[in-house]
């Protein structure tokens, strides 16, 4: 579970209730009673549920949850209901919708295309980068995790990465092992990754020792020659590959026999399709 601070709760009903519902008010329904309930029309992965059921507490509602994040139903299962007066339910709606639709989306991107690396290769794992849509990231760690999924790494201050940016800055560009020896001394907690742009840069990198080498934009074949020197040379060295890995052709790269898928595309999945019925009490 990651905790949501009152702050970042209160953010996502503000965003469309900054000052209420005027058709509600308008109406002058607020006080009716009724119960909103929330299904997903399609089967598959569900997330969201667990922030879902903060915002409406934070609306004063006592929010009753029939499925975790994480499970699998099937079409038009109930995932979470609500009982209260109209101006609750309809402050809530749509922000909580928003909530299970999106997280939803981007955990069954993530499950299936952790199911199709699977199955070719069953140790394989497949985490999600920090190339998050602006202003979703924590909402979409949570999904990817009840996807079945991994987070590579959150944000800067989580691991050592080091790509061709990095290196150019460098007094000695293209001298890996000096970089990868400064990197133990100076943070001797951390696993070492290095991005490799090329099938040329591999040997080089190699000299460095490090922990893993992530290949960028690599072909099939280009990740399989790739593992040939990482095996040849004896290290414990592992590879993942990066760029433009995704549910279409993930399985292709799973064949290869390496382990580590590193993506952002679950973060763009389609939003999984909620119904939201509200009925009078």
């Amino acid at each position: 579970m990651l905790y949501f601070s009152d702050q970042e709760l209160d953010a996502f009903l503000l965003e469309d209730a900054y000052r209420g519902d005027l058709t509600t008010h308008a109406l002058g329904i607020e006080k009716h009673m009724g119960k909103m309930v929330f299904k997903r029309k399609q089967a598959g992965r569900v997330a969201g549920v667990e922030v879902a059921r903060a915002l409406l507490v934070k609306l004063g509602l006592e929010p009753v949850v029939h499925v975790e994040d994480g499970a699998d139903v099937e079409a038009q299962t109930v995932l979470i209901e609500a009982e209260g007066k109209a101006e609750q339910l309809h402050t809530g709606w749509k922000a909580v919708q928003l909530v299970l639709e999106w997280s939803c989306g981007v955990a069954q991107y993530t499950a299936e295309m952790t199911a199709q690396v699977q199955a070719e290769n069953p140790n394989a794992i497949v985490a999600c980068t920090r190339k998050s849509i602006p202003g979703t990231r924590k909402l979409a760690t949570a999904a990817v995790l009840a996807g079945g999924g991994h987070i590579h790494r959150a944000g800067l201050s989580e691991t050592i990465l080091v790509f061709t940016n990095h290196r150019r800055l460098y007094e000695e560009p293209d001298n890996f092992a000096a970089q990868t020896s400064r990197l133990r001394q100076q943070a001797p907690e951390n696993k070492i990754t290095v991005e490799a742009d090329s099938l040329d840069q591999i040997e080089e990198i190699l000299k460095g020792e490090p922990d893993i080498i992530q290949l960028d934009k690599f072909s099939t074949e280009e990740v399989s020659e790739a593992l040939a020197l990482v095996t040849n040379s004896g290290q414990s060295t592992i590879l993942s590959v990066a760029g433009g890995i995704n549910r279409n052709n993930a399985a292709e790269y799973a064949k290869t026999g390496v382990n580590l898928f590193i993506t952002s595309a679950p973060y763009y999945a389609a939003p999984e399709d909620i119904k939201v019925i509200i009925t009078p009490l």
